[in-house]
């Protein structure tokens, strides 16, 4: 699974048209930092195929392949929440691409509901964890929505939120 900065990768690919690198390992990925967040920081660590809507993590750090991240409470500061959860149906892998792109449409979908703003109005981003062909063949076909502040840790739920 691989996760990814929605608002940052589409500013910059409007900005200076970079197309947004990802790494196609076994289990998920996530673009920005470390590895497993398995090491320093508040937390349970958790496996990252366990992760349900709702729960909060600290997994800013994380970066390239990733098995575990630290789940936390959601009162104490966090760098993200999982807000939707997204099966898809493909029987074959459909390809980093596909895969990227309904992240992207269904992750930036659900984003309102959740916040209670629109994306384009809103101070906050998204990213996501999502399959790659590794993890697909091992039957992962979730894609997992994160709501994230730029601007650092948050405390709290940023369900209607509407900032």
């Amino acid at each position: 699974m691989t996760i990814s900065s929605e608002k940052i990768r589409i500013r910059a690919l409007a900005l200076f048209t970079i197309a947004a690198a990802t790494v196609a390992l076994t289990g998920c990925s996530l673009l920005g930092g470390g590895n497993d967040a398995t090491d320093g920081g508040e937390g349970t660590n958790t496996d990252v195929f366990t992760i349900q809507v709702g729960d909060c993590l600290n997994d800013g750090d994380v970066t390239g392949e990733v098995s575990e991240v630290k789940v936390i409470d959601c009162d104490a500061e966090h760098d993200s929440e999982a807000y939707k959860s997204i099966k898809m149906t493909d029987d074959e892998f459909p390809g980093e691409t596909a895969v990227d792109d309904m992240a992207i449409s269904e992750c930036k979908s659900a984003f309102s509901a959740f916040v209670g703003i629109d994306y384009d109005d809103s101070s906050l981003d998204f990213s996501y964890y999502y399959p790659t062909e590794s993890s697909w063949a091992q039957g992962d076909r979730e894609i997992l929505c994160l709501v994230v502040d730029p601007e650092g840790k948050i405390a709290g739920s940023l369900k209607g939120a509407s900032i």
